[in-house]
C-alpha cells in the first residue's frame, strides 16, 4: 500500500482544489457557512426548540439538528434561507466584482 501524504487545506479555495472541485464550490461553502453562523446565533438568542424550527421551516427536526451541528452535506442555501425566514429574518445578498475569476 503506498504511503499517503495528508493535505492541509487552510481555506475553502484550497479545499476545493484538493478535492478537484471548481473554485465556485468554495464560494458556495463560504456563503452557506456565513448563513449557518448567523442561524446558530439566532437560535441561541431565541431559545427555540429544534422541533419548532423544523415545523416553521417545513423540514424535519433531524435535518435541523444536523444543520446546527455543522453538517451541510445535501443542504442547499435555499433551505438555510427558508429556515432563517421562518424565524423572522430575511437574507440580503450583495454582489461585488472579485479581484480574480472564480
Amino acid at each position: 500500500m503506498p504511503d499517503l501524504k495528508p493535505i492541509v487545506a487552510r481555506t475553502p479555495e484550497e479545499l476545493a482544489e484538493a478535492l478537484r472541485l471548481p473554485r465556485t464550490a468554495a464560494k458556495e461553502w463560504q456563503f452557506q457557512h456565513a448563513l449557518l453562523a448567523r442561524l446558530k446565533e439566532i437560535v441561541r438568542r431565541q431559545d427555540i426548540t429544534h422541533a419548532e424550527i423544523a415545523r416553521r421551516a417545513g423540514t424535519s427536526r433531524t435535518r435541523v439538528i444536523s444543520i446546527l451541528n455543522d453538517d451541510l452535506r445535501h443542504v442547499s442555501s435555499d433551505l438555510l434561507i427558508r429556515i432563517l425566514g421562518a424565524l423572522g429574518y430575511r437574507v440580503k445578498v450583495s454582489v461585488v466584482k472579485s479581484d480574480s475569476a472564480a
